[in-house]
């Protein structure tokens, strides 16, 4: 029995809506899944949440392993009680991390210097696994090697026979019948590297399958075939999650590939920088010409952010360094991308969604 498990509810085209169990509840898919690196979504709270309607949180596993400590979040209850979270939570292998610090790699595992007080840390399949089962979130995800694109042939096999072997390791390793475990497709943009990097995974009966190594430089048009070749050799009745993609093009064209979950760090990233995601693409909310509008950020967006406040408001809290506007539009960026999910699910099933498609990305693309 696996810990997750997906219920199909309608297909248009290859796009799914559909619902992920898990061992603890369920989520809607397609799900965009907010990321609270260090236990917290920057200037959010978990009432914050939960009244925008995610469904999935991510926590970070490098950074609460350095800080507090998986201990510590085990001590605590796991990282949903920790955090005063009732909703689902995922945790990333803390790989993409450990690999942008460019550490010492080899067969075994990766040995990296902390970005807090400079200590040297090993990290192995089994030691993410184990660290992953004390931190205690719904889904882990299995350490794998994430090779920078572009990169030389040579570079993305040895990242994609790495991942494939330390996914055994962490599929052996995995002991919590209450936590699921997600393989990690690998590969770059080479199509056939990437069916036979998601063969190689499937093989190893995972409870979802991640898709690793992309948004990381390459075009959106360069990206989408590499994604194809991937999410043909995956099963049907697991749930599918395109790794640190958010942009509102690259979600909807991903879904129309049969994605069901995402995350991404833009939505708080651009959002504490005053660039608002709209209807009509991205708003600047710093920009001169807001200063005396009553109007919300978006007028057709629903969230408790639009309904309240005008963007002139919003603008002069950016003006004075308050820490309000930050807020104020990366909780509207969260909302707004949840609201998209929810339109995509029900374009699917009402069999409308290419329509949607072929309007998102005449905004976004």
């Amino acid at each position: 029995m696996h810990p997750v498990r997906f219920e199909l509810l309608a297909t248009d085209g290859s796009a799914r809506a559909g619902i992920g169990h898990t061992a603890r509840g369920q989520y809607n898919t397609p799900c965009f899944m907010p990321v609270g690196t260090r236990g917290a979504i920057k200037y959010l709270s978990a009432a914050d949440y939960e009244r925008i309607g995610a469904e999935i949180v991510l926590g970070n596993t490098y950074h609460l392993m350095l800080r507090p400590g998986a201990e510590t979040v085990a001590a605590l209850g796991g990282l949903g009680r920790f955090a005063g979270w009732g909703g689902l939570t995922l945790t990333d292998s803390g790989g993409f991390q450990i690999f942008s610090l460019e550490p010492k790699v080899d067969d075994d595992g990766a040995t990296f210097r902390s970005t807090y007080d400079g200590s040297m840390h090993r990290f192995t399949p089994e030691s993410a696994v184990a660290t992953q089962e004390l931190l205690g979130a719904d889904i882990q995800m299995v350490l794998d090697v994430c090779a920078p694109l572009p990169s030389p042939p040579d570079v993305i096999r040895l990242a994609l026979d790495r991942t494939s072997a330390w996914a055994a390791r962490a599929h052996a390793a995995h002991k919590r019948p209450d936590q699921a475990l997600f393989g990690i497709v690998q590969g770059g943009l080479d199509e056939t590297l990437r069916a036979e990097s998601a063969q190689r995974t499937v093989e190893l009966g995972f409870d979802g399958y991640g898709i690793g190594g992309l948004s990381v430089g390459e075009t959106r048009a360069e990206m989408l075939p590499a994604l194809a070749a991937a999410i043909e050799h995956l099963p049907a009745d697991r749930p599918r999650y395109l790794m640190g993609v958010g942009d509102p093009a690259s979600l909807i064209e991903a879904v129309a590939l049969g994605v069901d979950q995402f995350d991404c760090v833009m939505q708080t990233r651009i959002g504490r920088h005053g660039t608002a995601l709209t209807s009509t693409g991205k708003v600047h909310v710093k920009n001169a010409k807001h200063i005396t509008s009553d109007q919300p950020i978006d007028t057709s967006c629903s969230c408790e952010v639009c309904q309240r406040h005008s963007i002139g408001y919003i603008r002069h809290l950016f003006q004075v360094g308050e820490p309000t506007g930050p807020r104020l539009v990366s909780m509207h960026n969260i909302a707004w991308t949840l609201q998209l999910m929810r339109d995509m699910r029900s374009a699917i099933e009402a069999g409308t969604f290419e329509s949607l498609r072929r309007h998102v990305v005449a905004v976004w693309g």
